[in-house]
């Protein structure tokens, strides 16, 4: 994991450098982490057809912090940023035209933050009677979302399954029964 400052350094070096040439940008990735003090993780995905390497490069960030962009490096990350942009709210700093590319224009929020509402904020219908789509806010019954990542199975260490023994299992006897 490198600094967010780094970034542009680092995939400037992996694609101009004669024993790296990973000039394929193969994807861009965001993770949301809301335990962490940084949040979110960008996980640059390269490919060296030279080399027949892979390379994963992953950088950090929280909400305010913005990240620059890597459109200058790799022409392919333009879309793949506009994407993070708008599933995760990643800004990403001298970005040639960071706007929505999934979601609608007035959509509300990004949607796959882990404290994005599983629901949505709104709920759009078509109404039949105003022939038109009709867009009302929505009530949600659960404001409040604790993230606990422990498992299940982790809740009660006292009942916790124990090691099974290994036990022979009787091999078959070699001579067969002739009738």
């Amino acid at each position: 994991m490198i600094s967010p400052d780094g970034v542009i350094p680092v995939l400037t070096f992996l694609k101009d450098h004669h024993l790296a040439q990973f000039e394929s940008l193969v994807d861009i990735a965001g993770v949301d982490m809301p335990t962490r003090e940084y949040r979110f993780e960008i996980v640059y995905n390269l490919l060296s057809l030279r080399y027949n390497a892979r390379i994963r490069v992953k950088t950090y960030t929280d909400e305010l912090t913005p990240i620059d962009s890597a459109c200058e490096v790799y022409k392919a990350a333009n879309w793949y940023e506009r994407e993070i942009w708008d599933m995760y709210g990643v800004y990403f700093a001298n970005h040639p035209d960071l706007r929505r590319i999934l979601t609608d224009y007035g959509f509300e929020g990004h949607p796959f933050r882990k404290d994005f509402p599983l629901s949505g904020y709104v709920e759009v219908r078509y109404d039949d009677e105003v022939k038109r789509v009709v867009v009302e806010p929505l009530e949600l019954s659960q404001e409040f979302r604790k993230f606990d990542l422990v498992g299940p199975w982790e809740q009660f260490p006292a009942f916790a399954p124990e090691t099974a023994s290994i036990q022979e299992v009787p091999l078959p006897s070699e001579t067969v029964e002739k009738k």
